[in-house]
């Protein structure tokens, strides 16, 4: 599984804000504060809602701390979705959050 720290996603993001990020937090988490642009798909829908995601995309997959966000590259991996989990979660990011 490919892994990226939020420092390295930061300097991406700062980039291109038109980077694909998954926030896989459940509601009331994401609800705090997520990545601008960041995409919400809680970890349980992460299987059901696949086709909502082009293959031809690359993603990166965020959760609390790094943990759930596995847990999904691993689910989007079977479904060929190519992405990278980073790792820290947004308990590492240091910029920026909507709400």
């Amino acid at each position: 599984m490919k892994e990226i720290t939020t420092k390295e996603l930061m300097e991406k993001y700062k980039q291109d804000k038109q980077i694909n990020i998954i926030d896989v937090r459940e509601d009331d988490e994401v609800a705090l504060g997520k990545i601008p642009g960041a995409h919400h798909i809680p970890l349980g829908e992460v299987a059901n809602r696949v086709t909502e995601l082009n293959r031809e995309k690359h993603y990166y997959i965020i959760c609390r701390s790094g943990g759930r966000s596995a847990t999904a590259c691993e689910v989007l991996a079977k479904h060929h979705i190519d992405c990278t989990n980073v790792a820290g979660g947004m308990l590492a990011w240091n910029a920026e959050v909507e709400k």
